[in-house]
């Protein structure tokens, strides 16, 4: 496969996960809200701690309100991890392989990048912002559905299922770091109702709390960190995303699973076996925000590693290369 034709399915997927999870978490901080209306002014800032990005945020917005926070990630085109910049991005790498995907994926795409661009849109979020934001996790969604029932499982669409996995493990860890300083501040409010609703938007963040609760009875923010590393099973935790990516990888190269054949398979194999032979025990012991920023800082090596061995790239200077833009 030409390593741009890759390049262009894997940016596609990520961009794709990338505006799903951003639309997650504020249709979920909205949802908290209801449940703490006394905690308006805390429940902002963090949607941005995430990405991040607080720098560029500050450069034009004084304070984190509902309305700044919303139309930074959502509609900002200066911003390149916005909703509205994240759509772009996948559209025009779409464009550019509409031989190799399907014409279904393509329509969905097109649309729901246009239907967002309107400006009817500004008017929609503000109306109604729980289905707005809800509707574009829907159609994300059905882009995956679309993509595993309309495309050959090839080498693209392994390709494709390695970006979404690596962004979707990428902010899981992401999500779990800002919410287990950010949420709870005050040592004397754990195991309280105000603790429950906290940790219960954590899991509801990442689709998660049906599941957790079918594994656990409490929710706690052990159990929950727990949860979102290690289980295998669950298709966000950061365990299962990784494990797929290096089993797409693999077949990708034809190597064996327990074989290294490239850098990017060696990241790999190495982050598994990590999250395989550790527990929750030594990640609290050693620090659950040193935990988890090293393994972002991973997850930035394996996507650069990628891009040097199939998408003929050289690493950035200085960067992780963890992230694409267009103009």
């Amino acid at each position: 496969m030409l390593s741009r034709v890759a390049n262009s399915i894997y940016w596609m997927c990520r961009y794709i996960e990338r505006a799903e999870n951003v639309a997650r978490f504020i249709s979920v901080n909205l949802n908290l809200l209801l449940d703490m209306p006394s905690e308006k002014g805390k429940h902002w800032e963090p949607l941005v701690m995430i990405t991040g990005d607080q720098q560029q945020f500050e450069k034009n917005n004084p304070t984190y309100d509902q309305e700044s926070v919303i139309n930074f990630l959502t509609f900002d085109r200066e911003y390149p991890n916005s909703i509205l910049s994240c759509l772009a991005g996948a559209r025009e790498n779409a464009r550019s392989i509409r031989e190799i995907i399907s014409s279904e994926m393509w329509e969905h795409l097109n649309n729901a990048y246009l239907e967002l661009a309107d400006n009817s849109s500004r008017s929609f979020v503000l109306e109604d912002p729980h289905r707005f934001f809800k509707i574009i996790q829907m159609r994300s969604l059905m882009f995956n559905g679309l993509m595993n029932c309309t495309m050959s499982h090839g080498e693209a669409w392994n390709f494709g299922q390695i970006g979404t996995m690596i962004e979707r493990a990428d902010k899981t860890s992401r999500i779990l770091d800002v919410k287990y300083f950010m949420l709870l501040p005050q040592a004397d409010l754990v195991n309280t109702p105000i603790d429950n609703i906290q940790w219960t938007a954590v899991l509801k963040s990442a689709s998660a709390f049906e599941m957790f609760r079918k594994e656990y009875h409490l929710i706690t923010p052990r159990k929950v960190a727990e949860f979102l590393i290690f289980n295998l099973q669950f298709p966000r935790s950061m365990r299962h995303c990784i494990s797929k990516v290096k089993s797409y990888l693999h077949a990708i190269t034809g190597s064996p699973e327990k074989s290294t054949h490239n850098a990017a398979e060696k990241y790999l194999g190495r982050l598994e076996a990590d999250l395989e032979y550790s527990d929750i025990e030594e990640v609290m012991n050693s620090g659950m925000h040193e935990y988890l920023d090293n393994v972002q800082v991973r997850l930035n090596q394996v996507d650069t590693a990628i891009g040097v061995t199939f998408f003929n790239m050289k690493p950035p200077a200085g960067t992780a290369g963890n992230q694409q833009q267009y103009q």
